[in-house]
């Protein structure tokens, strides 16, 4: 059966970590789905790619699925990319691949960028064995979350603002303890990328002194077995 739909992963900084294959693949479906239309503009026009840009994001993923099935079982072709990344990892797409799959619709997920790999790889950490956490709840079911992990003995990766970072450390300490080893990897790809790695206090301690900017993701050493 003929592909259909595309999972395309976009950069998450630099615009030449993107394969030959997922250009080629957006130079020839008729229509791209993109988290920001800006923001994926910026990427196609680098690579001059014309195609029709439909925006699909959070807020209107539950509306657009109805006519989005119908344009596939058609016969139209599609590519899914989300700001940075592969689609549904922390970003839509994970309610449009469920529908496509419940009407038999064939799908391809490329392989490329997401972020959380090479932070773990570079953390230095276990990593044969992880569990992959996201986003924490920002508020509810935030404090619950962190205590169902207390006793995870998998390294542990999160994402997170950097309003926020300074934040879920503390807490992080007050879960996991201040010498529980650990890694933050900010800016990705780009050109003021940094990774520091130390315990949870000293990863506080050095944060607490510098602005934050860009998108974070933290790597928690799991709890020794028992």
């Amino acid at each position: 059966m003929p592909t259909s739909l595309y999972l395309v992963p976009t950069p998450i900084g630099n615009l030449e970590d993107i394969t030959y294959r997922a250009v080629k693949i957006l130079q020839t479906v008729n229509l791209i789905l993109a988290e920001d239309t800006r923001t994926s503009g910026i990427l196609l026009k680098h690579y001059n790619i014309q195609k029709p840009l439909q925006s699909y994001h959070i807020f209107n993923e539950h509306k657009a699925i109805e006519a989005l099935i119908a344009k596939l079982k058609n016969g139209e072709t599609m590519a899914l990319i989300s700001d940075a990344g592969t689609p549904s990892i922390s970003d839509p797409g994970f309610l449009l691949v469920r529908e496509a799959l419940k009407h038999g619709i064939a799908i391809e997920c490329l392989p490329g960028a997401t972020a959380f790999v090479p932070a773990l790889v570079k953390s230095g950490l276990p990593s044969e064995r992880f569990t992959f956490e996201g986003f924490l709840p920002v508020k509810k079911g935030r404090k619950t979350r962190l205590e169902s992990l207390k006793n995870e003995t998998r390294t542990m990766i999160f994402y997170e603002s950097p309003f926020r970072l300074l934040k879920t450390l503390n807490e992080f300490i007050e879960t996991f303890g201040t010498e529980r080893p650990a890694s933050v990897s900010r800016e990705l790809t780009k050109m003021f990328e940094e990774t520091f790695n130390g315990t949870l206090a000293e990863v506080l301690a050095h944060f607490q002194a510098k602005a934050i900017k860009g998108e974070i993701v933290l790597v928690v050493g799991g709890t020794e077995k028992q």
